[in-house]
């Protein structure tokens, strides 16, 4: 029954208080919400809007937008409640390890690593796309060798591009938080303008015609396409791995959370409809669907500065992808489930500088020399599934632990968590068969990683170890 033993709140916010393992609290609410729309906006607007009409849903894409931004409101409720509960370091792996005990713990963080490292790498590997069709733009061109990972087919060996884009987010992580965060607040400052200037320019080009027929594929096809878009929904729950570096982070966490959320979901439905206003849905299936749209109204002018926001909003969410991947693995390692390494703080810049280069490189050389193909569609069932456990957790935690003390509470509970965990099954549902096997092989892998290591490491098993010889002591004692 050990592996299912749960970290008690107090230690756990007693033991971030050491200084050894403590980080620097810089960020506010206005932080946490540039950082939640720096991770949404990106892939998902500028590339994913395009196949999604074209393939699934049509005209009625934004329903499957508003069905995907449905099922992360419910969870970011849940999460808000955690976060202002537990401000601490890890996410839903820490909520885990609290409710549900070490291995669910393990097996969430697990699942979480496969989010945080994949969407990495498939932001990397779009943004070296990107990057080169600019470069094309000015006449200029790489060799083939260095423009792709492995594929002897294509002649590609390398994507230099990629690489180099993570390892120059890794170095600016590595400068301290806050210098993070100021690049991050004014690269979204930028791609919002973006967003922003193809709305008033398209709005004007927007003919009804094209939203007919709305649902061309039927509401399974919506449903596709929402579990298809939710790709474009990964980053709030990146906000809560900044727990244990935020300034009243019982206030200020639910504010990044939720406010982050919305903000995107309007901006996806407004967008949504007014790409399929302007083009045919059919036409759409194009990699760059928001920059083809303005070139097919012959605007030309603006696709330019759509291509520049695009470049700008897959760095904010590599940038803010990479640093939740090291809070979770900093979290992980200080509960003694990966090596130590991963834990230790530069004493001046109060972050994880071993985790964060080591987690570059890790990224640098996967996207650099692996083709991802269908490993991207394993992120949203990693996902989904963290955000089903984590509403499953609140109705767990109201129930064990009432007294806790919470200053954000999901209203109307029980019935927002059981609505958010019928959304995020529903979409993991609608999943292909071969991401479902992807994702059982990863979690299977993950269970031998911790039986071979973490098990035999954890933190809180030698804590028990230690009192249990210490209860045996005194026993001995009486006798």
């Amino acid at each position: 029954m050990d592996l299912f033993r749960k970290k008690s709140i107090s230690h756990m916010l007693a033991s971030i208080q050491e200084t050894d393992k403590s980080l620097n609290k810089v960020l506010g609410a206005k932080d946490l919400t540039m950082m939640g729309i720096g991770c949404i906006i990106g892939t998902g607007i500028f590339v994913l809007t395009g196949v999604a009409a074209a393939e699934h849903a049509g005209p009625a894409l934004v329903l499957s937008f508003i069905f995907s931004g449905l099922a992360c409101i419910f969870a970011a409720l849940c999460y808000s409640e955690f976060a202002s509960s537990i401000p601490i370091s890890g996410s839903a792996y820490t909520y885990s390890y609290v409710t549900f005990g070490e291995v669910m713990a393990w097996i969430l963080g697990w699942a979480l690593l496969l989010e945080y490292g994949l969407a990495a790498s498939a932001v990397a590997s779009g943004w070296s796309g990107y990057f080169q069709g600019l470069l094309s733009g000015f006449g200029l061109k790489l060799p083939l060798a260095i423009t792709s990972a492995y594929d002897p087919g294509k002649g590609t060996f390398i994507d230099v591009p990629a690489i180099t884009a993570v390892l120059v987010i890794t170095f600016l992580l590595s400068r301290g938080l806050r210098e993070s965060t100021r690049a991050n607040n004014i690269m979204v400052v930028i791609k919002i303008a973006v967003v922003l200037l193809f709305i008033v320019i398209g709005i004007w080009y927007v003919k009804p015609g094209n939203w007919t027929p709305f649902m061309p594929f039927g509401f399974s096809g919506v449903t596709a396409g929402a579990a298809s878009v939710f790709f474009a929904y990964l980053g709030f729950d990146s906000i809560a791995s900044a727990a244990e570096e935020v300034k009243n982070p019982q206030r200020n966490m639910p504010i990044g959370i939720i406010s982050s959320l919305t903000i995107c979901t309007i901006l996806y439905i407004i967008v949504s409809f007014i790409l399929t206003g302007i083009v045919p849905f059919t036409e759409l299936n194009v990699k760059n669907p928001v920059a083809f749209a303005l070139s097919y109204i012959h605007q030309d002018w603006v696709a330019g500065f759509i291509s520049v926001g695009a470049l700008t909003g897959m760095t904010t969410v590599l940038l803010v992808l990479l640093y939740a991947q090291t809070r979770l693995f900093f979290a992980m390692s200080r509960d003694g489930l990966l090596p130590k390494t991963m834990s230790k703080v530069d004493s001046v810049k109060k972050a994880p500088i071993i985790n964060t280069w080591i987690t570059g490189i890790l990224v640098a050389i996967f996207v650099g020399f692996i083709p991802l193909h269908r490993l991207a569609e394993l992120v949203n069932i990693g996902t989904l599934f963290a955000y089903l456990v984590v509403s499953v957790g609140v109705l767990v935690l109201r129930k064990t632990q009432p007294e806790l003390p919470r200053a954000f509470k999901v209203p109307f509970v029980p019935f927002i968590p059981i609505i958010s965990m019928l959304f995020c099954g529903y979409l993991m549902f609608n999943l292909p068969m071969t991401t479902w096997i992807g994702f059982g092989i990863w979690l299977v892998i993950g269970l031998i990683v911790y039986c071979i290591f973490g098990y035999r490491n954890s933190e809180l098993g030698k804590r028990e170890k230690n009192l249990k010889a210490d209860k045996e002591i005194d026993k001995r004692e009486i006798l």
